[in-house]
C-alpha cells in the first residue's frame, strides 16, 4: 500500500503563514503528479494546486500569489507553503499522489487530511 502523511497544519491568525508537507512511502516506482486539495464544511473538496513530476504547476484562482508548491522527487515530498492566509482559507487540506507501483500498477492515493484554521 501507498501511504501519504500530512503535517503542518494547525491555528494561525488572519496573514500568517503555515507550510505544509507530505510525505509518500511504499512501493513507489515513480510519482506523476502530487497535489493538494482542500475541503471546508459543507463544501465541495477543490484543487489547490498540483505539480508534476518535469515542475509543472497549476494553482486554483484563491490561492495564486499566496501559495506555492513545491516537491522534493528524492524525498518522495510535496510542500505547500501558503502566505497572507485569510479565514476563507480554513479547511480541511488532503495531499494527493499518483504513483507508479514497482508492480506496475497506477494508484491514486489520498492522505488522511490536516485541519488549517485562519482566524481573523
Amino acid at each position: 500500500q501507498v501511504q501519504l502523511v500530512e503535517s503542518g497544519g494547525g491555528l494561525v491568525q488572519a496573514g500568517g503563514s503555515l507550510r505544509l508537507s507530505c510525505v509518500a512511502s511504499g512501493s513507489i516506482f515513480s510519482i506523476n503528479d502530487m497535489a493538494w486539495y482542500r475541503q471546508a464544511p459543507g463544501q465541495q473538496r477543490e484543487l489547490v494546486a498540483d505539480i508534476t513530476s518535469s515542475g509543472s504547476i497549476n494553482y486554483g484562482d484563491s490561492v495564486k500569489g499566496r501559495f506555492t508548491i513545491s516537491r522534493d522527487n528524492a524525498k518522495n515530498t510535496v510542500f505547500l507553503q501558503m502566505n497572507s492566509l485569510k479565514p476563507e482559507d480554513t479547511a480541511v487540506y488532503y495531499c494527493r499522489a499518483n504513483v507508479i507501483l514497482y508492480s506496475g500498477e497506477q494508484s491514486a492515493n489520498w492522505g488522511q487530511g490536516t485541519q488549517v484554521t485562519v482566524s481573523s
